[in-house]
């Protein structure tokens, strides 16, 4: 008898196989990123439920890759899940609120200075397209809310990139999954408010002193715009006691 054994035959996946995982996850990482866009842009109002057969009916994926991507996101405190089992946009109480709005304008004013110093020319490409689109809403006669907000979003995004921080650029992500929402009370209440809250004057400031390497200004005019929006959304009494 012979003492050689047959040499052990390891299972490699099929291609099949490969290409099954790998889209499994591209889905997931894809729901995720669209529902981290939504909330961030202030697209969802806190209090607004979700159903996880219409996201994943509107972006033509199954179930499971939504699950997951809402499971992330309730996980990190973007989303909540009720007793019933809903998923909603969490609630914002004043004070959590005000620890959010602190916490920005220390993170986010540090951002400004950076971006002052480090911005690139096509840097300041995207902050000035992005500044003209939030503009053109607030002076229009028949202003586009979710236009605005998204606007205002990747002109604050466009300054924070440039800082060539990409940790400080993830840190200010998380403060906007939770206070995004939220901006559904300033930009969105009433056309009015895009016209004269202040926010098109503080980003004309703000990516002027950007271009300029002004950083000092630059943290001015980023903390007038958050303490503006701050003061206002306070006001409406939408915040929970």
């Amino acid at each position: 008898m012979s003492n050689l054994s047959s040499p052990r035959i390891t299972e490699t996946p099929t291609a099949i196989t490969q290409i099954g995982r790998l889209e499994r996850v591209t889905l997931g990482e894809r729901v995720h990123a669209e529902l981290r866009e939504l909330l961030m842009s202030g697209e969802l109002a806190p209090g607004q439920k979700m159903s996880l057969r219409t996201v994943a009916e509107t972006l033509g994926v199954s179930i499971m890759p939504v699950r997951e991507a809402v499971a992330r996101l309730v996980s990190d405190q973007s989303l909540e899940v009720l007793p019933n089992r809903a998923v909603r946009v969490p609630l914002m109480s004043r004070a959590r609120f005000r620890e959010l709005t602190a916490v920005r304008l220390a993170v986010e004013g540090f951002a400004a200075e950076e971006a002052a110093r480090n911005r690139s020319a096509s840097d300041l490409v995207a902050m000035k397209r992005f500044e003209s689109a939030f503009l053109d809403q607030a002076r229009s006669p028949d202003p586009q809310a979710d236009q605005a907000v998204r606007a205002n979003k990747e002109l604050h995004f466009a300054v924070y990139r440039a800082t060539g921080l990409p940790t400080l650029v993830g840190i200010i992500e998380g403060l906007w999954l939770k206070i995004g929402p939220v901006l559904n009370f300033d930009l969105k209440v009433s056309p009015d408010r895009l016209r004269t809250g202040g926010a098109a004057e503080q980003h004309r400031r703000l990516v002027a002193a950007v271009e300029a390497g002004n950083e000092a200004a630059a943290r001015k005019a980023l903390t007038d715009d958050i303490e503006g929006a701050a003061s206002f959304i306070e006001s409406t009494g939408r915040l929970t006691d």
